[in-house]
């Protein structure tokens, strides 16, 4: 195992979603996934309604990665082969083989299917399985109710709520509820969702 967590583009494939790297021709669809403003209602940027708005954030995107700060995924439903969402790495710490998992959303046919417990089941798996990391986090906001369910589905364990910590682009600031999972709580959590995607 090298000292240092390290991340490198990859494809992560399942059976009910492929995460492939993002890329900059993927805005248009991107865009088309996400139109629903519900998608929204919690994140702390403004919707992307325009293909340049979306090209700005996924050219942010990318320039995290150039960075080693993160890696972005597209997600893939594989019978169509059409973009449902994306998700990734992110507030990546090498040195403590710690990342976090955010900026991920679905299409809203998608939510609360087999391809959202897959994905995190896919990042999760590579985190752990291969990346050697330690530590990964999930953050929402306190009052994403559902966010907090289903972050606490996967294994997830409540660390707290860190007050005022984030601003909003409308000038709001957000208490954000902290999850984690370590490495000690992978094997159960490897478990419990494989039995979820299996029933």
């Amino acid at each position: 195992m090298s000292p240092e967590l390290r991340l490198e583009p990859i494809v992560l494939a399942g059976t009910y979603v492929r995460l492939e790297p993002l890329r900059a021709d993927h805005a248009p669809a991107l865009l088309e996934s996400c139109r629903d403003q519900e998608i929204w209602r919690w994140m702390l940027i403004e919707q992307p309604t325009t293909l340049e708005a979306m090209q700005d954030w996924l050219s942010r995107a990318l320039r995290d990665q150039d960075q080693g700060h993160g890696l972005p995924f597209i997600q893939i439903d594989p019978p169509t082969g059409g973009v449902i969402g994306t998700t990734r790495y992110m507030d990546v710490r090498p040195y403590d083989r710690s990342l976090e998992i955010g900026w991920t959303w679905l299409a809203p046919t998608f939510r609360r299917t087999a391809a959202n417990t897959e994905s995190k089941y896919l990042l999760l798996e590579h985190a752990f399985e291969r990346l050697g990391a330690k530590r990964v986090q999930l953050k929402t906001d306190v009052r994403n109710e559902m966010s907090r369910t289903a972050i606490e589905r996967i294994g997830a364990k409540f660390e707290g709520v860190l007050r005022n910590y984030q601003r909003r682009f409308d000038g709001t600031v957000r208490d954000t509820a902290m999850y984690s999972i370590i490495d000690a709580d992978w094997p159960q959590a490897r478990e419990a969702l494989r039995s979820r995607l299996s029933s």
